[in-house]
């Protein structure tokens, strides 16, 4: 609880939490001259809230040399250590091990089931009121973006016109804590992304080529579509 009171006061910065979130987007580490330019603080300032975030453990930071001579640099990124913040106390991970574990009992079934969930919660997230048909490409985009933000996966799109491609890199993983304990949660969270995507376009194929749990710097998924 302590713990979880300090993260609650270092975050009540508005340009402490604005930081926060976007260490999150970035797939990189972050500098604090970096941190200055983006917020238009001054790199005192800035290293003043990274050190702020870093006592909290939300960041972590280290040294690299640049190659160019001169001092090492200091960057920052997202640690891995989770606080949840739930008032009174809700212990969803808990309640998520114990749906996962019953679902393993009942074998591929239980697996498909899991599966199916997740395409459906995927198609019902994108829920709009016009036909996809009537959307350009850049409305579907700017639709899966906020989408991904609002879920807290910080996504990053690159839409290719002459493949007919979109690379998906999602920078925060929602359900990393679970995943670790559970490969079927990736799959399933692939079934979900899936689902998204389905509900704009057609004949959806999607092509995993970094995951965050094998060490990568977020995960990325290539899907091959045709638009409606």
């Amino acid at each position: 609880m302590e713990q979880k009171l300090k993260v609650t006061n270092a975050l009540s910065d508005p340009t402490r939490f604005n930081i926060y979130q976007h260490i999150i987007e970035q797939s990189e580490a972050v500098t604090v001259n970096e941190i200055a330019k983006a917020f238009d603080i001054h790199p005192n300032v800035a290293r003043m809230h990274l050190s702020k975030l870093e006592d909290v453990e939300l960041v972590i930071s280290y040294t690299k040399k640049t190659g160019k001579g001169g001092r090492p640099s200091r960057l920052y990124e997202l640690s891995n250590h989770v606080i949840e913040l739930n008032f009174p106390h809700r212990d969803y991970k808990l309640l998520s091990s114990i749906a996962l574990e019953t679902l393993a009992k009942l074998g591929s079934s239980g697996k498909k089931a899991l599966f199916d969930t997740g395409f459906t919660y995927g198609q019902q997230i994108m829920t709009y009121n016009q036909d996809a048909s009537t959307l350009s490409t850049e409305e579907k985009l700017k639709m899966l973006r906020d989408a991904s933000k609002l879920l807290g996966m910080y996504a990053d799109f690159q839409y290719s016109e002459s493949d007919q491609t979109i690379t998906y890199t999602i920078n925060n993983c929602p359900f990393k804590e679970v995943a670790t304990e559970n490969d079927a949660i990736c799959h399933m969270h692939e079934y979900f992304l899936k689902g998204m995507f389905e509900s704009l376009f057609e004949d959806i194929t999607l092509l995993e080529t970094n995951n965050i749990l094998d060490g990568c710097k977020n995960c990325t998924y290539i899907a091959k579509l045709s638009v409606v």
